[in-house]
């Protein structure tokens, strides 16, 4: 009894640290795509590359559903922002339903010379 209890703890500490690590790999991989695409002469398409590339070598290929890269303005400074959405991992890698949504953020360096170019 107490046996299948333990076995049972065991298993939820295991899908708690798994859920983090695809968490945190998401968090890392959408940084710096955003870094990729802040340098100047980056592209969306080579951000968008990075993070998968990221997340295929930490997780597993085509685990990511969705990169989106857009640039903006935030408090008056140009920025890109990496939006990643993953399944949630759940009985390993295969999870049914539920995702995680994570974001990067870089401040535009190529948006930043134009600015200073232009008098």
């Amino acid at each position: 009894m107490v046996g299948s209890l333990v076995i049972a703890v065991a298993v939820a500490l295991l899908q708690l640290a798994l859920g983090l690590y695809a968490r945190n790999v998401l968090i890392d991989a959408a940084g710096e795509g955003a870094r990729r695409a802040a340098l100047a002469g980056g592209t969306e398409e080579e951000a968008a590359a990075r993070v998968r590339a990221l997340t295929g070598a930490a997780l597993a290929d085509d685990y990511v559903t969705d990169v989106r890269v857009r640039r903006a303005v935030r408090d008056g400074l140009p920025v890109v922002e990496v939006e990643v959405s993953a399944p949630m991992p759940v009985l390993g890698l295969l999870g049914p339903g539920g995702s995680l949504r994570v974001s990067g953020h870089a401040l535009d360096e190529s948006a930043l010379a134009r600015a200073g170019a232009t008098p």
